[in-house]
């Protein structure tokens, strides 16, 4: 991009390519901070227009997120801070504050979060795919709702530095429901997640998946990354080779684990307190009929709009995969 050429790299590249020598190592604070100084340097030189705020940009603990998605290279670092700032400058919306849509997908565990990390101390994620009711909770609340929980978990310099394992589970979700996946929200989301964010997802696992899950995961996958595919996991129903993977001892009991049922309003408890949102989340149902429209209060109209589009994956791959293609403009 010719907005990153006002920043002479050159000036860097003999320490970078050290540093980026050391991180497949083991970096020392001293080579932290270099680094970090090396991305204030060039945030403070830039005039890029997205950049064009950088106050929050002197925040030492949030330019850090972005050097650990990087692995501290600070090119890579800079280009990831102005994508993500352009991003959020084209989808104000997505950020704004938390609304019954966003409550709503936390407290049908869209996303959950895990109390306890893997045994490599990395944050994991649930996404209960079979809870999402999509006329009471359009696809982009849920796509805000996991924004919004990235962006309290990345506080978290643990969360920065060892990435993030999410769960999706697939189980008893229908053929209704995988018709409200509009195209235009998936593509959104995959360029936002793949692209935008200061996030490490170091692995992504599927369980109990049906076919249509597995017919829109080969229509999206070209527009995957090859190391994101990679991490991507199909289990079925075989939660063994999942046990495989992370410990029995911090997974529910959905999850075939050692641990009690899931309880999203734990987390839903602790983001309002985080967000200072004072509505109790009791009043936030989780028991409503799948049929039943909530209250016009509870769905923001404005995304309601937005997340309406006519695409599903009705009929097969390739007349999907069309018309993906068609919404991407």
């Amino acid at each position: 991009m010719n907005e990153y050429a006002e920043f002479d790299w050159r000036v860097h590249q003999m320490q970078n390519e050290r540093l980026c020598d050391v991180s497949r190592k083991r970096l020392t604070d001293g080579d932290r901070q270099r680094a970090l100084d090396g991305l204030k340097e060039a945030v403070d030189s830039s005039l890029n227009l997205a950049l064009r705020d950088k106050s929050r940009c002197q925040d030492d603990h949030f330019l850090r997120r972005f050097l650990y998605a990087s692995k501290h290279d600070v090119q890579q670092s800079f280009e990831l801070l102005v994508r993500y700032h352009q991003y959020r400058r084209e989808h104000p919306e997505l950020w704004a504050p938390a609304d019954g849509g966003v409550l709503r997908a936390l407290a049908d565990g869209l996303p959950g979060v895990l109390a306890q990390r893997d045994r490599r101390g990395r944050c994991v994620l649930l996404m209960f795919a079979s809870n999402w009711t999509p006329h009471a909770c359009p696809l982009v609340s849920v796509f805000r709702a996991l924004l919004l929980t990235l962006e309290r978990t990345l506080v978290e310099t643990q969360n920065q530095a060892n990435g993030y394992v999410m769960i999706v589970d697939w189980t008893e979700f229908t053929f209704k429901q995988s018709c409200s996946l509009q195209a235009k929200t998936l593509k959104m989301m995959i360029d936002c997640l793949q692209d935008c964010l200061p996030v490490r997802f170091k692995s992504i696992h599927f369980i109990g998946q049906p076919w249509y899950v597995e017919t829109a995961l080969a229509v999206v996958k070209p527009y995957l990354k090859a190391k994101t595919r990679e991490r991507i996991v199909l289990h079925g129903n075989n939660l063994s080779t999942l046990h495989d993977s992370l410990p029995l001892d911090i997974l529910p009991a959905e999850l075939g684990g050692e641990g009690p049922s899931y309880n999203s309003e734990l987390w839903l408890q602790q983001f309002c307190r985080f967000e200072n949102i004072d509505t109790p989340p009791a009043q936030v149902s989780t028991k409503v009929a799948k049929d039943k429209d909530l209250p016009a209060a509870k769905v923001d109209k404005a995304y309601k709009q937005k997340d309406n589009g006519n695409f599903s994956f009705h009929g097969n791959e390739k007349s999907a995969k069309s018309e993906l293609l068609r919404d991407k403009d």
